[in-house]
């Protein structure tokens, strides 16, 4: 199989999951906190059927990948009814923050596993490394003779890269996004109007505009970061 197109499937395979996780996250925390309307409607699972939207789960990253864009998107949004809560304010930004919460935790456990790896199995630095290069476009890498493992070491770098991304593009307040879902409670009244018509704008200005300088900020000293503690520890 062609090398591009596996690099593809991974990353659709992670894209997919990483949805799944972010949005029974949401889910769960909701229902945890008193609002069994999510679970009710079968959203506490990691069935990515349950979760996916068409257009930001499918159409967005088939565009990030013709285009070569970061590999982002959103799922199908989870239905949360906030009169359950005990403490309106506070129980519906912690639902909020539970999805790009699972992101980080999730990119964590892929930096534990590769750190695992590179010092428990033979050939796992020559593998760690073939999959960052690979995952970051270096072109000529060789891809021969590698050790078995490989293909889960460079599912774990991909776990990393894209769970980082969707933890940094949910947190941007920009509607249908997390972030705005959370700036919102602190707006006031005529600002919040304004600020719910923004919408779909919003999405299509970041994308034109400011995306590559919002993820050249936030994205780029973070993942940094993952690699200095994968490189060194």
């Amino acid at each position: 199989m062609n090398q591009e197109v596996v690099l593809i499937v991974f990353q659709v395979v992670v894209l997919v999951l990483a949805f799944s996780i972010h949005e029974s996250a949401h889910a769960w925390t909701a229902w945890r906190l008193g609002d069994p309307t999510a679970k009710m409607l079968g959203r506490v699972t990691l069935n990515p059927l349950k979760h996916l939207d068409p257009f930001g789960s499918v159409l967005m990253p088939l565009l990030a990948l013709v285009y070569h864009w970061p590999l982002i998107g959103w799922a199908k949004p989870t239905p949360v009814t906030a009169r359950n809560f005990k403490n309106y304010r506070r129980d519906d930004i912690l639902v909020t923050l539970a999805g790009p919460a699972s992101n980080l935790l999730s990119a964590t456990v892929a930096l534990i596993l590769l750190i695992l790896m590179k010092h428990v199995v033979p050939g796992g630095v020559i593998a760690i490394g073939t999959a960052m290069a690979l995952a970051s476009h270096i072109p000529g890498i060789a891809t021969d003779n590698l050790p078995a493992l490989f293909p889960i070491a460079l599912f774990l770098y991909f776990v990393i890269l894209i769970n980082l991304l969707l933890f940094v593009f949910n947190l941007i307040p920009i509607p249908p996004l997390d972030g705005s879902h959370v700036l919102r409670h602190f707006l006031p009244y005529k600002a919040l109007q304004v600020y719910d018509r923004f919408g779909m704008f919003g999405m299509i200005i970041l994308f034109l505009v400011g995306g590559s300088f919002i993820f050249s900020v936030f994205f780029t000293p973070l993942l940094n970061t993952f690699n200095h503690i994968l490189f060194t520890l």
